[in-house]
């Protein structure tokens, strides 16, 4: 009775809440410290912070709070999407990318090219100036083409720390040489590179460098080569998913221990890489729902890149099912030794809608052995223990980045699409205000 009287003289719907208390009254909790649902709580958000959390009839509702009805409904931290690709500040898409983010529950993208604008939209996004989730953003990438010998990418590495990025993003194409410097900078200055896995370096080379992680799970398939082979000669096609069929299995548990103890964390994209070189059609990933937010144009691009993958030398069904079976064995290796992996689909890349994307990778995590709990782990614990960030958990005195969800993910990740609203850095933005700000970017032409 107590209840039905409080939500009696309170809202009950909220679209977006600037406030200085919000409740989610009755709402299920998905704490994600541990795998387990808390029933009937009340979670009290105070200038950005979880200030409360209890059962929803010992706690009282805050004087003047904006009440958000979590009947039925499943609240858990916000994910992270740990390979995004943002425009520049001045781009007409970046409010495209940002919101197909937020809308979809990702409170936390970490930029993998970064460019001097993203410095002050880090800020305006934190300060809540622009609607969207916090970046986390790299330099501009250090590659082949933009390292111009040792010298270079140690000025290079010395001025982005000044300038204040958050880390360096790695790409193909350096020497050895060009690599080690870099590395040897960083870690003197205290700032982590990220990214690809140089071939005049390898898996051995990036794990002594103390690279912070590796993305696409690159590197990997050329290190499980038979000993007797070059692994950096040949073609290996897009992240030497030809070389699959030659990989020996035997060797996962040697890169897999060997990763482990160099601290080394893993963003799969798992997402990217069997979109790519699965059997789906690329008329089904074409007409998929959530391209309708996407321009026509970049659909088609997609599609060509499905296509040109499709017809390339050496590349046949079988060989793309083998890539995706190696992939998998090494992504639940790696979570069962204990190595960080963190969630990451690179978006917008192939039929990566930003936001969408996550939720597939989820997906994808849960196909290769991970149980939902483990997957989701891998978008919101991890990524703030990767980070150091005080969110990715509902624990009073963490940061209030948060989703809330119309059915529970634990039970099917399919669960975690189900989006009612969400909460960035205390601001809450419910399914109304969330369709609002989607509209203006469906069935987009140009």
């Amino acid at each position: 009775m107590k209840r039905l009287l409080i939500l009696a003289t309170t809202i009950l719907a909220v679209d977006v809440a600037i406030a200085a208390s919000t409740a989610f009254f009755n709402v299920n909790v998905i704490p994600m410290t541990e795998e387990r649902v808390i029933p009937g709580q009340t979670v009290i958000v105070e200038d950005g912070v979880i200030a409360l959390i209890g059962d929803v009839d010992d706690v009282p509702l805050p004087e003047n709070a904006v009440i958000v009805d979590g009947t039925d409904r499943y609240l858990m931290p916000g994910l992270a999407e740990m390979h995004a690709h943002v425009p520049d500040a001045a781009s007409d898409d970046l409010d495209r990318v940002l919101t197909l983010f937020a809308a979809n529950g990702v409170t936390t993208i970490r930029g993998m090219l970064g460019q001097p604008s993203h410095l002050a939209l880090r800020q305006a996004l934190l300060d809540g100036e622009r609607f969207g989730p916090r970046l986390i953003t790299s330099g501009p990438s250090l590659n082949g083409n933009s390292v111009a010998g040792p010298a270079d990418a140690e000025r290079k590495v010395n001025d982005q720390h000044v300038a204040g990025y958050d880390f360096l993003k790695i790409h193909p194409g350096l020497t050895a040489a060009e690599y080690k410097a870099i590395a040897v900078t960083a870690n003197e200055l205290g700032m982590p590179f990220a990214g690809h896995v140089p071939v005049a370096v390898g898996v051995e080379g990036v794990f002594e460098a103390g690279m912070a992680t590796i993305d696409h799970l690159d590197g990997y398939m050329a290190a499980l080569m038979p000993p007797e082979v070059d692994r950096s000669g040949g073609y290996g096609g897009f992240f030497d998913v030809l070389l699959a069929d030659q990989v020996l299995e035997s060797l996962i548990d040697d890169v897999v221990a060997a990763t482990v103890a160099a601290g080394t964390w893993n963003v799969p994209t798992q997402s990217l890489i069997e979109q790519l070189v699965n059997d789906e059609s690329v008329t089904d990933l074409s007409s998929r729902a959530e391209n309708r937010y996407m321009p026509r144009a970049t659909v088609q691009r997609w599609a060509q890149a499905k296509e040109s993958q499709l017809g390339e030398r050496g590349f046949s069904p079988e060989i793309g099912a083998r890539a995706i079976e190696i992939r998998q064995k090494l992504i639940l290796a790696l979570h069962r030794a204990g190595a960080g992996l963190l969630l990451g689909s690179d978006a917008p890349q192939i039929f990566n809608v930003p936001g969408f994307s996550a939720h597939r990778e989820l997906g994808f995590l849960v196909d290769a052995g991970l149980s939902p709990f483990e997957a989701l782990q891998t978008g919101t614990t991890a990524p703030a223990e990767f980070l150091g960030l005080d969110t990715g958990a509902i624990v009073v005195g963490k940061e209030a980045d948060l989703v809330l969800l119309d059915a529970n993910p634990l039970q099917d990740i399919a669960n975690s699409r189900r989006v009612h609203g969400v909460m960035l850095r205390g601001t809450w933005h419910g399914h109304g205000d969330l369709r609002r700000r989607l509209e203006p970017f469906e069935s987009v032409d140009d």
